[in-house]
């Protein structure tokens, strides 16, 4: 429509601005354009967050996947166009005199734009960590402990929003979202976040619950797009648009595909599952040891190293259903090492130290 391809050109031309007057800031935003990637929520933020409050932890795997879940609806319903291809096939510059923009090893995205993923999934696992930090201050009761509170509010929420727009701005700049699409990624990761808040049975889960969810999201993502793509409407219409006009056929990653995403968040949400209800999580993270300080500090610790390894396990990619199948094992393998493996393994170890002390 000529209102979208107004919005598109006025998009254009922020990002040019910010490519052309913010180049000294380059790797910053490069690396805030990082900092926004939802896998960094299960190798980072769920392994210090699940250690010092499991209610946070789990909290913060449900909002993640169920976000990037509502994230690849609406992509697929929204059919939003990505800078880097869109200002190659719009008619919308007389003459073929097209802007040109920039792209970077990060910009070639395959999926849809709209909204961006990496603003939502920002957002609402910053919103959780905001709020879960701030659920310890409101319990203060006297005078200077509710001043404090007030400072500690405003900080936690400016640093909320410092990040936000840090991560916004990096992802217009490389070329892989327009304004709108990150704000909309922003507000709709708030309201995800938001009705967790208020969804308390998700810490008292089943394995069979969180196999039925699955199920359910995968069901419904894959009936979703059969039945459109019986009408003739493909959902993968962006991956042919990527391969087109990215610059650099490396810069392509398959990882960055819509069902990609959606596999990732289905191995990490069952691995959570399978680990809260093993004997492996009851008998470590529910047991004596649970409570010291050395403990979670090891946990922590000890994840974080664990999880980095996996960073150096290549999935084979020649393949595509090899490597949805190969993804969702690593992602389940990733919560289940943080609940369970770890735990499991300090607590043993620190029992057998005991032993020998005694």
């Amino acid at each position: 429509s000529i209102e979208m391809d107004l919005l598109h050109s006025n998009g254009i031309l922020i990002i040019q601005h910010l490519q052309r007057d913010y180049r000294a800031y380059q790797d910053f935003l490069n690396f805030m354009s990082h900092v926004g990637d939802p896998r960094n929520i299960f190798s980072i933020y769920f392994p210090l967050w699940f250690q010092l409050n499991q209610v946070v932890g789990t909290k913060m795997i449900w909002v993640a996947v169920i976000g990037d879940w509502f994230n690849l609806i609406f992509k697929w319903i929204l059919f939003g166009h990505r800078p880097y291809w869109w200002v190659q096939e719009t008619m919308i510059y007389p003459n073929k005199s097209s802007p040109c923009l920039e792209q970077f090893p990060i910009t070639c995205e395959t999926g849809p734009g709209s909204p961006s993923g990496h603003a939502m999934g920002s957002s609402c696992v910053w919103y959780v960590m905001v709020t879960a930090a701030l659920s310890y201050t409101v319990r203060w009761k006297d005078r200077s402990a509710a001043t404090l509170h007030r400072l500690t509010w405003s900080f936690l929420w400016s640093i909320f929003w410092i990040i936000q727009i840090s991560v916004c701005i990096s992802r217009v700049f490389i070329a892989t979202h327009f304004p709108h699409q990150v704000i909309l990624g922003v507000f709709a990761g708030i309201l995800v976040a938001e009705a967790f808040e208020h969804t308390p049975a998700i810490q008292t889960a089943s394995l069979r619950m969180y196999i039925k969810t699955n199920l359910f999201l995968f069901i419904f993502a894959l009936g979703f797009y059969l039945v459109l793509k019986v009408v003739d409407i493909d959902l993968l219409w962006s991956v042919p648009k990527a391969k087109k006009w990215c610059a650099n056929p490396d810069w392509i990653n398959i990882d960055t595909t819509p069902f990609a995403g959606l596999v990732r968040n289905l191995g990490a949400l069952f691995g959570l599952g399978l680990g809260i209800n093993s004997e492996m999580f009851i008998t470590s993270c529910k047991g004596k040891n649970s409570c010291k300080i050395s403990f979670r500090i090891l946990c922590i610790a000890a994840s974080l190293a664990t999880l980095q390894l996996y960073n150096f396990v290549k999935i084979p990619t020649h393949t595509e259903y090899l490597f949805y199948i190969l993804s969702f094992c690593k992602s389940a393998a990733m919560p289940l090492t943080v609940v369970a493996l770890v735990p499991y393994c300090v607590h043993s170890l620190m029992r057998t130290t005991e032993k020998k002390l005694n």
